[in-house]
């Protein structure tokens, strides 16, 4: 049977479940679950007006709600997240995107747009380690229209997620993703203007801590940086200053409070930093490095 129905009286219910489960942000969540069961994007508001809605509908909101309940976020209910007010397709393979990170985009298309203004060659090299779904690099080509990019990911999962978002993008003119070892495979892919890494970070001993949306849906390669969580950044800051150009920059994000070892790590291998950047709760996220002495870092490097 088909009813035609106020939004809240479904949506009142389930917010309430959510909340009585545990669930921060319960009303929004509800709403846009109720809106994927709509077959829409956003969320469905309170005083709207369902037509048509009927068990069949029913039943398939209940089911969300209760994957919901048991910690699934809502956006690998959904199966995509907007990112950069673009959307982005997810996997299990993937890390799943947050507003945070965006702040490493943001830095990175500022210094993309410096270089071009000032380059007569009139184009950027950008290098994504670590690249998951693809979401900083696509990103950043969707702001830097002259810019090409490779996204390097050891998860041959997420680079078959990462070519899907760029071709969904329109951009796989201009980016190619491969499989790769970040401390083995780099060599072959060249030298960069931008280099962009969200690495896993988080200490192995933290993980189990994190909230059910981290902990039991982002992949664990995706998250765990080892005893300290400096694993990745041990082998990635030598490697990452072998693969940039002179007068290129560096962004890379980081776990709180771990700026003064990744500062210490970068200094060793030749980088200097130039920029430390809040994400939206106002947390250190960013950090951008130059290569502080480039033609005397290059030589060491070939000699070593």
């Amino acid at each position: 049977m088909q009813l035609t129905i106020e939004a809240r009286i479904i949506l009142g219910p389930a917010a309430t479940a959510l909340t009585q489960a545990g669930i921060s942000g319960a009303r929004q969540d509800a709403r846009l679950l109720l809106g994927l069961v709509l077959e829409r994007d956003n969320a469905v508001l309170p005083h709207e007006e369902i037509q048509n809605w009927t068990d069949d509908l029913d039943r398939k909101f209940q089911i969300y709600l209760s994957r919901r309940m048991a910690g699934e976020p809502v956006s690998r209910i959904r199966g995509w997240r907007e990112f950069w007010s673009l959307y982005f397709a997810l996997s299990a393979a993937t890390f799943d995107p947050r507003p945070d990170s965006e702040i490493l985009v943001e830095r990175a298309v500022a210094y993309g747009k410096d270089c071009l203004a000032r380059s007569t060659a009139g184009r950027l090299r950008i290098l994504d380690i670590g690249t998951g779904s693809g979401c900083l690099l696509l990103a950043c080509l969707s702001e830097l229209t002259m810019a090409t990019g490779i996204g390097v990911d050891i998860n041959p999962g997420a680079i078959d997620m990462a070519a899907h978002n760029c071709s969904v993008l329109g951009l796989d003119d201009r980016a190619v993703f491969v499989v790769g070892d970040f401390a083995t495979d780099l060599a072959q892919l060249g030298y960069f203007d931008i280099i962009l890494c969200n690495p896993p970070y988080i200490p192995s001993e933290q993980i189990a801590a994190l909230s059910p949306e981290v902990a039991l849906y982002d992949p664990e390669l995706a998250l765990d940086g080892g005893l300290d969580g400096l694993d990745c950044w041990r082998l990635l800051m030598p490697e990452m200053a072998k693969r940039l150009l002179a007068f290129g920059r560096i962004f890379v994000e980081i776990g709180d409070g771990q700026a003064p070892d990744i500062l210490a790590l970068a200094s060793s291998t030749g980088l200097s930093n130039d920029g430390v950047f809040a994400d939206l709760s106002g947390t250190q996220r960013c950090l951008s490095f130059f290569i502080s002495n480039d033609h005397a870092y290059r030589a060491k490097m070939t000699n070593d």
